[in-house]
């Protein structure tokens, strides 16, 4: 597991069979507290992944 810090917010990356994974919660601390509003309005979004 490592961390990088963008627009002084650090991020969780993992790694898994080669494979990097951020988290959209460290992502989405960023916007705001309520981490859960956030994720939700993006997995709504259609234009996400």
């Amino acid at each position: 597991m490592a961390k990088i810090k963008v627009q002084n917010t650090e991020i969780t990356i993992v790694s898994i069979n080669n494979n990097d994974y951020i988290s959209i919660t460290d992502i989405a601390k960023h916007k705001t507290d309520d981490t859960s509003a956030t994720i939700g309005n993006w997995m709504r979004n259609r234009n996400t992944l």
